[in-house]
């Protein structure tokens, strides 16, 4: 078994609710391996530290446990996975300088989810390029929960679209 850190962040149904009213269900139902980050009404995030034998297994065990303790809260996000260049910076221990360096210097750069004043990548996109390109090592938990998180986020948007549009998407091909 090995450790996996994340943060998922939920909606609760009532955006009023205070969610400090749900610390001893999350508790009970396996959530004593996160910090409960109780900030905004109507919104929770745990930060996990969670054993399992693969990343994607940690996430989402951690989700089935908090929909046990808070059946109606809605999944927001599972991170990290969509960054920008500090966040990248700061989860490599670079400077940002450096992280856009080889943004603007590799042609091979990931192309990021969304590209305006602040452009976003997922996390293990970058993490795949890195290793790729700059012939360095990611640290297998980090990577393994960004890519895990990745696929519970794009499952979650796609998961949103109505059914007719579900079917004409699965039926293209996305990469080109």
């Amino acid at each position: 078994m090995k450790e996996f850190e994340f943060t998922l962040k939920f909606a609760l149904a009532n955006p009023l609710a205070n969610p400090s009213e749900y610390v001893e269900n999350l508790g009970a139902a396996g959530c004593d391996d996160a910090i409960i980050g109780l900030g905004q009404k109507g919104r929770i995030a745990l930060q996990f530290n969670r054993e399992a034998d693969n990343a994607y297994k940690a996430v989402t065990s951690a989700i089935d446990d908090v929909k046990k303790a808070i059946p109606d809260a809605t999944l927001i996000e599972s991170t990290p996975d969509l960054v920008g260049l500090s966040d990248i910076a700061d989860l490599m221990g670079f400077s940002r300088q450096y992280i856009r360096k080889l943004m603007t210097q590799n042609a091979n750069f990931p192309i990021p989810v969304h590209a305006g004043n602040t452009a976003i990548w997922h996390l293990s996109n970058f993490f795949n390029w890195y290793e790729s390109a700059q012939n360095k090592t990611i640290e297998l938990a980090m990577k393994e929960v960004a890519a895990a998180n990745m696929q519970i986020n794009l499952a979650k948007e796609f998961s949103r679209l109505d059914t007719h549009t579900k079917s004409q998407i699965a039926s293209l091909s996305m990469d080109n």
